[in-house]
């Protein structure tokens, strides 16, 4: 997989989910005036954006191992604190933050217990902790038509369910692995809209993630055969797709 894309391209392909997701976080967070927080795995800014609304620039953190989200992310917020890091080895002091919070990464951390544990260690004691996951194995998920159309083409591929975090009660699981306290367990919902299934598709075509990944080791004529496909699997057009997401807080 990779995510050593431009911040445009992410922003195309995951961006129209991420960005209202984000307000579900925060508020599942309990994120208001007066707290300091962390965006852990901030991408090109999509939560980061919604922190900074709620609480001013100067309250915000963030952290990517990404280059070019981290310069993304600079350059929307020149007054937050935007560094180059890895979950399971935050560049923050110890209770630091009243809130902190990941975004669409627990699954793509090495290590999630260690990188949930992490966040814990950078939140002072009383704080929360949260994280989202798409709901990739229950099928809700914004990439469950994807990965539906590559398994009817190619059984074997891998897709994203077995990732941790992706299937209902594991986020809670690796929170109280991780130490944390009164972890509670939701799911988070998004509505998107979409003019056409090229619309749809053209964000898979730019290396974005697995799914990007996937599609940019097919030669052409597979790439058509499965974007014809994901067009057939796809609601008449236009439509609205539903993405759902595991939640789960946690107190420090």
């Amino acid at each position: 997989m990779s995510f050593a894309v431009s911040a445009d391209a992410y922003g195309r392909f995951m961006g129209r989910f991420s960005e209202p997701l984000a307000a579900h976080l925060a508020d599942a967070a309990d994120v208001r005036p007066g707290h300091r927080a962390a965006d852990v795995g901030c991408g090109p800014g999509a939560l980061t954006a919604e922190l900074v609304a709620r609480l001013g620039e100067d309250a915000v953190v963030a952290v990517d191992p990404s280059p070019p989200f981290v310069a993304a992310t600079r350059a929307r917020f020149p007054g937050v604190q935007v560094v180059e890091g890895v979950a399971e080895a935050l560049p923050f002091a110890d209770d630091t933050v009243d809130r902190a919070l990941a975004q669409l990464v627990v699954h793509f951390m090495s290590d999630p217990v260690r990188g949930i544990a992490e966040m814990a260690r950078v939140t002072r004691p009383g704080g929360v902790v949260a994280a989202c996951v798409w709901d990739h194995a229950g099928g809700g998920s914004p990439l469950t038509t994807f990965w539906d159309a590559v398994h009817d083409l190619d059984p074997d591929a891998p897709g994203e369910a077995t990732l941790a975090g992706a299937r209902e009660g594991h986020l809670v699981e690796l929170f109280e692995e991780a130490g944390l306290r009164d972890v509670q367990g939701s799911r988070l919902a998004v509505d998107v809209a979409f003019a056409s299934a090229d619309a749809w598709w053209e964000p898979f075509t730019l290396g974005v993630g697995p799914a990007g990944a996937y599609v940019a080791r097919l030669d052409a004529d597979a790439r058509d055969a499965l974007r014809r496909r994901c067009a057939e699997l796809l609601p008449e057009p236009p439509f609205d797709l539903t993405a759902a997401a595991w939640c789960a807080v946690g107190v420090v």
